[in-house]
C-alpha cells in the first residue's frame, strides 16, 4: 500500500487546484461547487472541459443557467451524443440481435423488420455526460435547482421522451461567481466540497492550449503567449499525469483502507460539535455535511501518500466541506437574544463575520491531538 500511496501522491503533486477538486469528487463519487471571479468564469469553464477530456478521459457538457432556464432546457443541456453502439444499429437500421444467425428468434426479428415500412430508431440516442458543468446554477429558478438535486441524488433525469441514467463516473459541477446568490439550502447541502478558484492560480491547461495555438501561427505575437511557471510546466509534461479509470479504482480502494485512530476521530467529532454550537451559525450543521466531512478526510489521505488520517487533513477537510453549508445568522435570531442580550451588542459581535471566520475560529478553539 505504501508504494501505491507514493505513486499516487507523486502524480497528485503536479495537479492544479481545479484538477485536484475534480479528482477528489470522482474518487468519492460526489459533486462540487467551484466559485471564481467574473472575469475568469468562462476561462474556468474551458479549463474544466479540458481537464475532463485530457486528464480523466471523460465526456463533458456545459449548461449555462439563467433565470429563464426551464426544466426542459436543463434536461437537454446535460446530454451529449452517445458515441457507443446502442441497442439499435444505426448503420443498417436493423435491430441488433444476440441470437445465432439461423435461430427461430433471429428469423422472427428479420421478418418483423422487413415488414415494417420504416426501420426502428431510438427515441433519444443521447446520454448524460460524465461531467456536467452547470454555469451560474445559483441564478436558475427553484424548479431547475430541484431538478439538479434530483439528478445528484437519484443519478437519473426524466425528459418528455426518455429516462436517462447517469454514467459512471459522474460529476456535477456548479460553477458560480463568488459573492453572488447562494444555492438553495437542500441543493447546497448535497454538494460534497466547495472550491474557490482565484485568478492568480492560473488555468494551466487552457494556457498551454492557447500557447500552442499562438505559437503555431507565424505572425503570432510572442508577448501575448501566457506561459506556465517552468517548474509546473516540467511536471505537467509527464504523460503519467492522466488519471485513468484504473487509477480512480486504485484510489477508491486505497480510500477504503485508510485508518483513523480514536484521538483523530474525537478531534473530528469535536469540530462538528463546536461548529453546530457557534453563535454565528444559523440552522446548525446537517447530518449530510458530517458524512461528507468524514468521507473527505478518508479521500485526502491517499492523495498525500498516507494510509491514515492526520489532524491537518481533518482541518483541511473542514475548510472544504462547510463553506457552502454554513449560513451566518442575523443579529435578531442569534441565540443569546433569547436570554436577554442587547441587540446592539450582538450586532457589534456579528459585524463583518464571514463563513471562513467561523471555520477558522472553530479550528482554533478545538485542541488538535499530538
Amino acid at each position: 500500500m505504501e508504494d501505491e500511496n507514493g505513486r499516487i501522491a507523486e502524480k497528485v503533486q503536479a495537479l492544479s487546484d481545479i484538477e485536484l477538486a475534480v479528482l477528489i469528487c470522482l474518487v468519492a463519487d460526489q459533486h462540487c461547487i467551484i466559485e471564481t471571479e467574473t472575469t475568469v468564469l468562462n476561462g474556468v469553464e474551458k479549463e474544466l472541459r479540458i481537464v475532463a477530456s485530457d486528464v480523466f478521459g471523460l465526456s463533458s457538457t456545459v449548461l449555462d443557467c439563467t433565470a429563464n432556464t426551464t426544466v426542459d432546457d436543463f434536461g437537454s443541456g446535460i446530454l451529449v451524443k452517445d458515441e457507443g453502439d446502442g441497442y439499435f444499429n444505426s448503420r443498417n437500421g436493423k435491430v441488433r440481435s444476440d441470437f445465432p444467425p439461423h435461430s427461430e428468434s433471429s428469423r422472427f426479428l428479420e421478418k418483423r423488420t422487413s415488414n415494417s415500412s420504416k426501420p426502428l430508431t431510438p427515441m433519444d440516442s443521447r446520454r448524460i455526460a460524465n461531467i456536467v458543468i452547470a454555469k451560474n446554477l445559483n441564478k436558475a429558478s427553484a424548479q431547475v435547482q430541484v431538478q439538479a438535486l434530483e439528478l445528484m441524488r437519484g443519478k437519473r433525469n426524466f425528459t418528455r421522451t426518455a429516462v436517462h441514467a447517469a454514467p459512471r463516473p459522474f460529476l456535477f459541477v456548479a460553477l458560480n461567481v463568488g459573492g453572488t446568490a447562494r444555492l438553495s439550502t437542500h441543493l447546497a447541502d448535497q454538494f460534497f466540497i466547495s472550491h474557490k478558484h482565484q485568478d492568480v492560480h492560473g488555468l494551466p491547461n487552457l494556457e498551454e492550449l492557447e500557447s500552442k495555438d499562438l505559437v503555431s501561427e507565424d505572425d503570432a505575437s510572442t508577448s501575448s503567449v501566457v506561459r506556465s511557471p517552468p517548474a509546473q510546466a516540467e511536471k505537467r509534461g509527464n504523460s503519467s499525469l492522466t488519471f485513468s479509470e484504473e487509477d480512480l479504482k486504485t484510489l477508491t480502494s486505497l480510500t477504503a483502507q485508510v485508518m483513523v485512530n480514536s484521538e483523530v476521530r474525537a478531534y473530528l467529532h469535536n469540530i462538528v460539535v463546536f461548529m453546530r454550537l457557534h453563535r454565528a451559525v444559523a440552522g446548525g450543521i446537517s447530518a449530510m455535511g458530517t458524512r461528507h466531512f468524514n468521507t473527505l478526510v478518508h479521500v485526502l489521505a491517499p492523495l498525500h501518500g498516507l494510509s491514515y488520517v492526520t489532524p491537518s487533513l481533518v482541518a483541511l477537510a473542514a475548510r472544504k466541506t462547510y463553506p457552502h453549508r454554513i449560513t451566518i445568522t442575523t443579529p435578531e435570531n442569534e441565540r443569546s437574544m433569547q436570554w436577554g442580550s442587547s441587540l446592539d451588542a450582538v450586532k457589534a459581535v456579528l459585524r463583518g463575520v464571514t463563513v471562513e471566520d467561523v471555520i477558522e475560529e472553530v479550528l482554533e478553539s478545538v485542541e488538535a491531538p499530538l
